[in-house]
């Protein structure tokens, strides 16, 4: 009877033992980015990067904390609406159960969604969105990993005044405003409209905002050239918006560096614009990132290229890349598959190297609301039909162009 017992005793030691073994042998981690509608070329390179990601952390040894664990992503489509997001996230939670973190929504309006429905759940999210409402609600399980609007204002605009004096001879003195009501852009004028434009000595010619997506530009560049702004800040978040203002300011004489033209976002960087454009139409556009592949990036946007078939990594890709690899080292330290000590890792991490790299600024730590403290931005601009890097100086790969005064 007590040999018996024991066996009985060891069985239930066995196949406890194996639901562990198994729960180890699978990580699960989520992207959510919109897959379909306007804004599905930002999502769809958001997973590319996540997907990339997973395939390098499993073939270099998994989670090493838990025996060799496999990472395993779980995608959803965000879809083209906030609610669809936020849709989204419930499904994914109900249907993934022990999600350790994630990363997207891309779309602020959507990130805002999703991290109310991850927040509930106490699953850490990792989110490259601008919008500063993202980290200004208590909330203890999101995490920015870009620059926030109001820091990539303070950023941004002394740093194109002085690409602008350093290639031209001279600051431009006037700005005209094109934007879309999406959260992100909005967050990163707030600040200007606040006193930034004139405390840098910038008249404000021109300031119209619009509902996306765009059926047709005319009307707004009609009043930037009759505004004749000597710089123009265009912030679409739909890449067929920025393909159509980009389009009709050509048309009105305005493009190719004639009027130098600042975006945001990765949207405005694409390689699909070359399908949407002539290149010539593109060059001297500049955009306002929050990273961007460096020379030390080099192997894995060329394994990237050839995986996706793209002409080049974007920013989305390569932050959504650095979000697992952050992940992964998050829940090395947690040494478990639990979320809350996930988060907990995160709240307190000071990363100078992994997944650190992967960031502008090079240094992954937070603050308090789940700003991240060291994101820095990346200024890109097209010549010559391709998206190269004017700021920081350190890692240019071309000078500025820019209508010599």
């Amino acid at each position: 009877m007590k040999l018996s017992n024991r066996l009985l005793t060891v069985s239930i030691l066995s196949v406890l033992l194996g639901a562990q073994v198994v729960q180890a042998a699978d990580v699960p981690v989520a992207v959510i980015a919109p897959l379909s509608g306007p804004w599905a070329r930002g999502g769809e390179s958001t997973r590319q990067g996540a997907e990339l990601a997973i395939e390098d952390i499993n073939a270099s040894g998994g989670i090493k904390a838990l025996g060799g664990a496999k990472m395993k992503l779980h995608v959803a489509d965000a879809g083209d609406s906030p609610d669809k997001a936020r849709n989204a996230a419930q499904r994914l939670i109900a249907e993934v159960p022990g999600l350790v973190g994630g990363t997207g929504a891309w779309l602020s309006s959507f990130t805002l969604a999703v991290t109310e429905v991850t927040e509930r759940a106490e699953i850490p999210w990792l989110t490259i969105s601008f919008s500063d409402q993202i980290t200004s609600r208590g909330f203890k399980y999101v995490f920015q990993t870009s620059a926030g609007g109001r820091r990539q204002a303070e950023l941004a605009l002394p740093t194109i005044m002085a690409l602008a004096e350093k290639a031209s001879g001279g600051k431009p003195q006037s700005v005209g405003v094109l934007t879309d009501n999406t959260p992100s852009p909005q967050s990163i004028l707030a600040p200007l409209r606040a006193g930034g434009f004139e405390k840098a000595g910038l008249k404000v010619l021109v300031d119209e905002t619009f509902t996306p997506p765009l059926s047709d530009a005319t009307s707004l560049v009609q009043k930037v050239r009759a505004g004749r702004p000597e710089m123009l800040l265009a912030l679409p978040t739909g890449i067929q918006d920025v393909k159509l203002i980009v389009e009709k300011l050509n048309e009105f004489g305005l493009g190719q560096g004639k009027l130098p033209v600042i975006a945001s976002g990765a949207q405005a960087a694409s390689p699909d614009l070359l399908n949407l454009l002539n290149a010539d139409k593109v060059n001297g556009l500049m955009t306002l990132l929050v990273g961007w592949p460096s020379k030390d990036d080099t192997d894995l946007e060329m394994r990237f290229k050839a995986k996706y078939k793209e002409a080049w990594m974007t920013q989305d890709a390569i932050y959504s890349y650095g979000d697992m690899w952050l992940l992964k080292e998050a829940v090395e330290r947690a040494g478990a598959v639990d979320s809350k000590k996930v988060a907990q890792v995160l709240r307190s991490i000071d990363l100078k190297d992994g997944a650190a790299k992967y960031y502008s600024g090079g240094r992954v730590r937070f603050d308090e609301a789940g700003r991240r403290i060291d994101a820095g931005i990346v200024i890109v601009q097209w010549q010559n039909g391709v998206p190269k890097t004017i700021f920081p100086v350190e890692t240019a790969a071309a000078p500025a162009i820019w209508p010599k005064k």
